[in-house]
């Protein structure tokens, strides 16, 4: 080798290895800078996508010992680094005077440093743990300062606009959404798993979650999309889906008990959704009479989620084998500590025994069928509900019979003195007819009129229950088509001619003021003799036993 060849050779080594040592030392001097860069791009993302400022307690990037290497001759495409972060807070405008509209515990995920020079990056998978995520009411602007939320930069637009998540598992979530009235309490929804697929830059993310219910306690599962994310208004963020509630025990609320069951489907916005759906309790019981009674319901209700308000448009249900449908509201007002519940309820023909044996202890004690309308009142006021119900309506019972045969027995013979049969003829069992207006408050229940139908003899009175203490204190006019003589038999019948006409009174052939006092246990039935004169008890005295 000659020596002018020689020097050449030693040139081109040692500037190869200059040239080699320095795409070295860049490499080390990159595989350094892949921590903080990961960590700026990932809190411009964050900034932009949320229109929050960024809190990162910790941000780690575990990258492979031979970065350098992969860095050196292969631009680091295919290489994975573990990215981990803890305690991450989004304050929503900067806003520090309010919660934070997102917290989380701890995130993992995966990134290809060869793709971090792409104009659109792609993470595989990002793992959430604890995640906390608090909407704020739907208009509520919040400001920085005096100022709104400053412009992003041209670097913050691209790292929001160039990052497509594939898929997101969260772990032990919460959504809270915030009510405008600070003193009110938040709608809060716990999310054990849910589990979000991207199909794309600002596209809804399909979602599966499992979650628990707070009141009726209870398994919920859904499937349906979520999003984008609306950055500048979190509560106009669309959602919709279908839904799965099983086991949910309303044993938890006062004066009712069962297992329900509920699938239906929704969609709208975080803040207003439209619920559509069937829902079936097979053992629905009041607790106070304790009989079990199958209800099913299929309905549309509209919830604003930003203070939990609900309007009902309708609800259809069965209740045993009877019809009904309810409209209405469920409202907190403002300065109102509880809600307003507001409902109408018809039943055009339900089956009377279905009513009863929801609302009674035992056995139904009547047969029938039954037309109910009132409206359903529940002020927001203490105490328990019993105390604040308010009822307003009317009702029909028509082809009625009691089932224990003592008092039909005596329904049967007050039909047949009232048709003038004093025979001793057999008694067929017959079927009454009764009407009322009724309201209730404050745990009274008042008739304004109440209307009592068999063959042969009306009854129309009106009155108060006092249901706190049982007391009846009902007053109205017994009217029977025959006349007084015409109930009795025998030497009566012609001694009591002479009074028939005194009785005879508005068209009725015996007329009689009558009242009802005493308890619901022990009710006491009588002719009234308020406002009489001593001559007229007289000639009532002989007939009182005739509505004994």
């Amino acid at each position: 080798m000659t020596p002018r060849r020689k020097k050449w050779l030693i040139a081109s080594t040692l500037v190869f290895a200059v040239a080699a040592g320095g795409l070295i030392v860049a490499a080390f001097i990159l595989a350094k800078r892949v921590e903080p860069y990961i960590r700026e791009q990932a809190i411009q993302y964050l900034r932009k996508r949320f229109d929050s400022e960024v809190e990162l307690a910790r941000l780690q990037v575990h990258v492979p010992r031979a970065l350098p290497l992969r860095l050196l001759f292969h631009g680091g495409r295919g290489t994975l680094a573990q990215v981990e972060g803890t305690n991450l807070s989004l304050r929503h405008h900067g806003r520090s005077d309010v919660p934070p509209i997102l917290t989380l515990k701890h995130f993992s995920f995966e990134v290809d440093l060869g793709a971090l020079r792409d104009t659109l990056k792609t993470v595989n998978r990002v793992t959430l743990e604890g995640l906390e995520i608090q909407i704020p009411p739907k208009g509520e602007r919040p400001r920085f300062g005096s100022q709104e939320f400053p412009e992003e930069t041209p670097a913050a637009n691209a790292a929001s606009g160039g990052v497509v998540i594939e898929e997101v598992l969260v772990r032990n979530a919460r959504l809270i959404i915030l009510p405008r009235d600070k003193a009110k309490v938040p709608l809060r929804f716990d999310i054990h798993d849910l589990r979000l697929e991207s199909a794309g830059k600002d596209v809804a993310m399909k979602y599966t979650a499992f979650l628990t219910n707070p009141k009726p306690p209870g398994e919920i599962h859904s499937t349906g999309v979520f999003g984008p994310w609306a950055a500048g208004e979190p509560s106009d963020t669309p959602l919709s889906g279908e839904y799965g509630f099983d086991h949910a025990d309303l044993g938890i609320f006062k004066g009712i008990a069962g297992i329900l069951r509920s699938t239906g489907k929704f969609e709208g916005t975080l803040s207003s959704i439209t619920v559509r759906g069937e829902a079936t309790v097979p053992d629905f019981r009041l607790k106070r009479a304790g009989n079990p009674v199958s209800l099913t319901t299929s309905f549309e209700v509209l919830v604003d989620g930003t203070n939990g308000n609900t309007e009902l448009k309708p609800v259809v249900a069965m209740l045993g084998s009877s019809h009904f449908t309810t409209t209405g509201f469920v409202v907190k007002r403002d300065g109102d500590t509880r809600r307003t519940i507001s409902l109408e309820a018809s039943m055009p023909a339900g089956n009377l025994r279905d009513v009863l044996m929801l609302s009674m202890k035992g056995s139904p004690i009547m047969e029938g069928t039954i037309k109910l309308n009132t409206t359903i009142g529940i002020p927001p006021l203490a105490g328990k509900v019993k105390e604040k119900l308010l009822l307003d309506g009317t009702f029909e019972v028509t082809n009625g019979k009691f089932l224990r045969s003592r008092i039909q027995e005596k329904i049967n013979a007050l039909s047949h003195r009232g048709q003038g049969k004093t025979k001793n003829e057999e008694i067929d069992a017959v079927v009454l007819r009764m009407s009322g207006e009724f309201k209730m408050a404050d745990e009274s229940l008042t008739f304004r009129t109440l209307a009592f139908a068999v063959p042969g003899a009306v009854i129309n009175i009106g009155g108060l229950f006092d249901m706190a203490a049982d007391k009846l204190d009902f007053h109205g006019a017994l009217m029977l088509d025959a006349k007084v003589s015409e109930t009795q038999i025998g030497w009566k019948r012609w001694v009591l001619k002479p009074v028939d006409p005194f009785f005879s009174k508005r068209g009725a052939g015996t007329f009689l003021h009558i009242k009802v006092v005493g308890s619901a246990k022990d009710p006491q039935f009588g002719l009234d003799r308020g406002g009489t004169s001593p001559t007229e008890e007289a000639e009532k005295a002989g007939a009182e036993k005739n509505i004994r």
